[in-house]
């Protein structure tokens, strides 16, 4: 597996609004997506920051505080790797993503290249 990067980071949050006007008022991060309880902020190197409300589906597995997703070269090998360790993996798989529990109990996710999505 070859890390390449730091290329994700969500946090699901019962004060999801607030940390979504904080992101965007006075951290200046560019607003991407909205919907309810759900707000997507681009980087500029092109990856995203996610703030996720108690509510909203899919995201319950985030438990932990914010969730840091590794970006690698290739998810496939890198999720095999994942697999042939013991690795938890945890909720459903995306397109350019998988969640999974680290040793330390906390959720952590590997990511595809922003270019690759």
């Amino acid at each position: 597996m070859e890390i390449i990067g730091l290329g994700w980071l969500g946090t699901r949050t019962a004060r999801a609004r607030e940390l979504a006007d904080f992101y965007g008022t006075v951290l200046g991060l560019p607003l991407a997506h909205q919907e309810p309880g759900f707000w997507v902020f681009k980087l500029p190197e092109g990856n995203n920051v996610e703030v996720f409300g108690e509510d909203y589906q899919g995201k319950e597995h985030f438990v932990t505080g914010p969730v840091a997703g590794f970006t690698v070269r290739d998810l496939p090998a890198a999720v095999a790797r994942l697999r042939g360790a013991g690795v938890e993996l945890v909720g459903e798989p995306g397109p350019t993503w998988q969640h999974f529990r680290g040793p330390d109990g906390n959720v952590y996710e590997l990511v595809s290249p922003p270019d690759q999505d």
